[in-house]
């Protein structure tokens, strides 16, 4: 039986945050498409306008964390001036302060599957756009660059960049400090280790970032 229309259309926004306040009340996935419809009272046919299934809401969620924060990136007009390591120290910033604003949530998706593959399915529109976004970065350091034995590998760099969030994600969701600051300095020092490892510098921020984690794990 069909369910009954919403009074005002619902848009993908909306409906996304109708999943995310669903789990956080039940601690639970809903069990069908047409329970929850019904529950929120929206038609099947509005849910299937924007999305496949579950699986492919969770991934938009993951994937609109990328789209909202190279949306504040582009707005803030200085952006645009930055070296490629602080337009990449800006974007972990500022993901990661999406993410804790919705940190109930991604902690529940993160808990609640048994296995990483899981976890990285939900993640795969997500995994796309950082490497291509990692890309489009080196790719620019590159064109200003005139020897050919100092380009990067963009692959390489996309896929390290990739890896990083990963690590990233797992130590924020670890974290325990006060305003997530020990997160900050992972972001600052892993980026920092990156690109000296990219630019051929001196080691000594790499070194660094290996007291960071050992102090971090260890101490």
């Amino acid at each position: 039986m069909a369910t009954k229309a919403s009074p005002t259309k619902n848009t993908e926004d909306k409906i996304i945050a109708m999943y995310m306040d669903f789990v956080l009340e039940h601690e639970v996935h809903p069990k069908s498409v047409y329970k929850f419809c019904k529950d929120n009272t929206i038609k099947e046919d509005e849910f299937y306008g924007f999305f496949g299934s579950f699986t492919t809401l969770k991934q938009r969620i993951w994937s609109k964390f990328h789209e909202n924060t190279t949306a504040l990136l582009y707005k803030n007009k200085a952006y645009e001036g930055y070296g490629n390591k602080d337009k990449m120290l800006t974007y972990f910033y500022t993901i990661f302060e999406l993410l804790t604003m919705n940190r109930s949530y991604v902690l529940f998706e993160l808990g609640d599957s048994k296995k990483i593959t899981d976890k990285l399915a939900s993640m795969k529109v997500l995994r796309s756009q950082i490497k291509e976004f990692a890309t489009e970065l080196i790719e620019e350091g590159n064109a200003e660059k005139t020897l050919r034995i100092t380009k990067q590998s963009p692959r390489l760099f996309s896929e390290g960049a990739w890896v990083q969030f990963l690590f990233l994600l797992k130590f924020w969701t670890d974290d325990a400090s006060a305003g997530f600051e020990k997160t900050d300095m992972a972001i600052e020092k892993s980026v920092t280790a990156i690109f000296d490892l990219f630019d051929n510098t001196p080691i000594d921020n790499l070194v660094d970032f290996g007291k960071f984690l050992y102090k971090e794990n260890f101490a």
